[in-house]
């Protein structure tokens, strides 16, 4: 029988290396992280009927996703009860409340903990269930969906396959995957730049595009089947976007190695080369974000990059455990000198998936 009620909970996420790579078949490194969004919410007769913390009331949807587009967060609602619907879910209705303690545009991946929070939710109330993975790939359907962002499977899977303590090597090709295990000595900071960003209007979409022409010059369906050797003879552009990419997939490879053998030290260096690869050759980064990177690195953290897509939101900083609440206030303190605005720090660890709590 349907559940009359439900409680589910679905975590933001952090990419510990990999950016930009999930879209072209690459390697990620993500984590789940302790902070997410809760769904509390009952099945209901005809439409899905959500409020939120903070926001405004979405909109009334279809229980299958149908009708005039939605507004506002509403697009997301309605874009997971669409493609729900469209993988055979009962049009049963829902009404609930969503809280979260995920901060919205730093780069924790926000609209993915929604997408699979409100398909946990809808999926338990009309007694529907889906494998992990392919409630990630619909999750990440419904995103095209919603707001028309390309993005990859990154953020879905990491919110749905995250464990406590470890990260989840991905191959976003094949969808091969493993847990890396998170030295303890390991500590992980999210420094925010105060620079809000929305993806849907900045130039992801662009940047996807022009590594899709790049891979196409080099006859290349993914980016793992590429070497650096098959970059000679493109235009500056395309050698650069793709040079991101085949080097990032490298670098994913030996973080994860670093990681097993506990080599924080070079896990540090990789992230900085994944930095400045992000600031030239892909050209997602912007001066604060290069500006946290520097104020870290003053700070004695053993590295860090720019996280998620770019254009603002926040950067990862990798301190030792014992360092990390005094590099925190060291690079908050003197950015806040600097811009006036921005840089609170994070303290975030590789915690479970989403799932019912």
């Amino acid at each position: 029988m349907p559940e009359r009620s439900v409680s589910v909970w679905a975590p933001g996420r952090v990419n510990l290396i990999g950016e930009h790579t999930d879209y072209s078949g690459g390697l990620v490194l993500p984590i789940a992280i302790q902070y997410g969004i809760r769904v509390e919410a009952a099945a209901a007769d005809g439409e899905i009927t959500l409020e939120s913390e903070g926001y405004r009331k979405a909109n009334p949807v279809a229980p299958d996703g149908s009708g005039p587009p939605a507004r506002g967060w509403a697009r997301y609602v309605q874009a997971v009860a669409a493609e729900l619907g469209d993988a055979g879910r009962p049009p049963v209705g829902l009404t609930g409340r969503l809280s979260s303690d995920l901060p919205a545009g730093a780069g924790l991946s926000s609209s993915a903990a929604l997408e699979v929070a409100l398909a946990l939710a809808l999926c338990a109330v009309a007694d529907f269930e889906l494998e992990p993975l392919e409630l990630a790939l619909l999750c990440q359907r419904a995103e095209l969906r919603a707001v028309g962002v390309p993005c990859g499977i990154l953020d879905q899977a990491a919110c749905l396959l995250g464990r406590d303590g470890f990260a989840l090597l991905l191959d976003c090709a094949t969808l091969a995957h493993e847990l890396v295990p998170v030295p303890p000595a390991a500590a992980l900071l999210v420094v925010d730049s105060g620079v809000e960003r929305s993806l849907e209007n900045t130039a992801y979409a662009q940047r996807r595009a022009e590594l899709e022409r790049a891979l196409e010059l080099v006859s290349a369906e993914r980016s793992t089947a590429v070497e650096q050797e098959d970059l000679a003879g493109l235009d500056g552009v395309s050698r650069r976007r793709l040079r991101h990419v085949v080097t990032e997939n490298e670098r994913v490879r030996a973080f994860a190695e670093a990681l097993r053998q506990g080599d924080l030290e070079a896990a540090g260096r990789l992230l900085l080369q994944s930095h400045a690869s992000l600031r030239d050759d892909y050209e997602v980064s912007i001066p604060e974000l290069d500006l946290l990177v520097e104020l870290a690195m003053e700070a004695e953290a053993l590295g860090a990059r720019l996280l998620g897509g770019g254009f603002g939101g926040a950067v990862l900083v990798l301190a030792d455990a014992e360092d990390a609440e005094e590099v925190g206030r060291a690079v908050s303190a003197e950015y806040g000198r600097r811009r006036g605005t921005g840089g609170d720090a994070l303290l975030v660890r590789a915690s479970a998936g989403a799932g019912r709590r």
